[in-house]
Order: structure tokens, then sequence, then C-alpha cells
């Protein structure tokens, strides 16, 4: 299944299938698929910890960009962060019921 795209795995979602107004709660960062991203699994993972993308961390979608819905704003715990949909997709939530 890591080769394949999912939107939804095990009653998570990926982030990178998320629209504005969806929230959550991540639960778990998977770097899988690094070659289309430009850099390797492990700065990507790395990078995704240090903007604040961690266990437990409530995370909600606020803006998606006008051409292909990309990149997003989200809200990270008390942070806003600009993420491309490719890398939101190693970030796995499970949202809050609407």
């Amino acid at each position: 299944m890591h080769n394949t795209p999912a939107t939804s795995v095990e009653g998570l979602t990926s982030l990178g299938h998320a629209r504005p107004g969806d929230a959550g709660v991540i639960a778990q960062v998977r770097v899988d698929h690094a070659d289309s991203h430009g850099v390797d699994g492990a700065e990507l993972e790395r990078r995704l910890l240090e903007f604040g993308f961690v266990e437990g961390a409530r995370v909600e979608v606020l803006h998606q960009g006008a051409i292909a819905a990309d990149p997003i704003a989200v809200r990270v715990d008390d942070m806003r962060v600009a993420l491309r949909r490719r890398d939101a997709a190693d970030v796995w939530v499970r949202l809050d019921r609407r």
C-alpha cells in the first residue's frame, strides 16, 4: 500500500486530501514516497516535525490556493503554515466529525 496514494487508511485521512474547514488531530507523519518531493524522506519528515506536524497536534485547514487548490494554509496548534499538498499527503489526521 505504500506505493499507492491513498486518501484514508485505518480511519485516518491524508492532510493532502483535506479541504478548508476540515480539522482534527495528527495521528502520524509517514514519508513513504519522498522521490517526488525533491528531498529525501528523512529530510522531509524532519522539516514537517520542525513545523509542528507532530502526533497529537491539532490541525485545521484554513485556506487553499486558487490554482489546483495548492498550496494549503493550515493551523497547527497555534501556528499557521503554508504547505504544498504533496508534502501534506504525508501527514495523517483523524478528522473531527462534522
